[in-house]
């Protein structure tokens, strides 16, 4: 689950999905999550209810695997987007390009609140996309020198991805642009950076454990096809040319056009092959 939530377009809720953990992880989740509610309103014995609930025996070996594989394979990542940034800009685009195949199926019905909600994300992302300043030395857009609060919103929003197959987390730090800053505080070992991020993770979490089963329980659909919207959408950003990131113009391929479409047909196969695997385990 860590090596999937920290490439974007993979999903480690998906990845529990296909590993036959994902209704134990979500229901521990929702326990920590009531307890953690418990204690800020000062109830105790509540919060010692809810804290037995939660299935640490699981939970816990599973942070730490999740923690080793980010802390891991970040520093890999952050030197291949440097030397190769439209060889992962394509990669990437293949993984989210497969992430929304697989969130489609996930659409019981296509009614028309659904895929009203879907195309208005889409072409809202790809608008908002197009005002951001593309850079020359990047592919992969990024902020520069965020301040800690944007840490701590970022991480509060890409840990939502966590309990959600087929959004990853990495991928909306891409949206952000904060997908960069964030590697490097990981490869940095910058404790104050990573410390108010795991805040935001935390209370992130928490909140959206609790909204996202209210969510789905009553707008499944529409709530889905909102996010293939914004992967649809947020695909403008990965466009493997510099000057993609351009508000009125994409950029045109050059001579790494079959690199490119390669890694992106492999990240596509990818995605929808565990997509097809967890849909058998489930």
């Amino acid at each position: 689950m860590g090596a999937a939530d920290i490439v974007p377009g993979v999903s480690g809720g998906t990845v529990a999905l296909v590993l036959g953990i994902y209704e134990r992880l979500v229901e521990s989740i929702r326990a920590g999550s009531s307890a953690l509610g418990h204690m800020v309103r000062g109830d105790w014995p509540g919060t010692g209810r809810w804290l037995q609930r939660v299935d640490w025996g699981f939970l816990i070996p599973l942070l730490v695997g999740i923690l080793l594989a980010v802390l891991s394979l970040a520093s890999v990542l952050e030197t291949l987007l440097h030397d190769y940034p439209e060889e992962m800009a394509g990669a990437f685009t293949g993984l989210i390009a497969g992430s929304v195949i697989i969130a489609w199926r996930l659409v019981g019905r296509w009614h028309a609140m659904a895929l009203a909600t879907a195309v208005g994300m889409a072409v809202a992302t790809f608008y908002v996309l197009g005002l951001r300043e593309g850079t020359s030395d990047e592919t992969v857009a990024q902020l520069a020198d965020p301040a800690l609060w944007a840490f701590f919103g970022a991480g509060a929003i890409a840990i939502c991805a966590m309990i959600l197959p087929g959004v990853s987390g990495s991928f909306l730090l891409v949206v952000l642009g904060m997908y960069g800053p964030v590697l490097e505080a990981v490869n940095e070992r910058s404790l104050t950076t990573l410390g108010v991020m795991l805040v935001g993770m935390i209370l992130g979490l928490a909140l959206f454990s609790q909204l996202l089963s209210w969510a789905l329980s009553h707008h499944h659909d529409t709530v889905v096809a909102g996010l293939i919207g914004l992967m649809a959408g947020s695909l403008r950003v990965l466009w493997p040319w510099p000057d993609g990131l351009d508000s009125t113009v994409l950029g045109r391929p050059d001579e790494n056009l079959a690199g490119v479409v390669g890694l992106s047909v492999l990240g596509l196969a990818v995605v929808v092959l565990l997509g097809r695997l967890g849909s058998r385990v489930k």
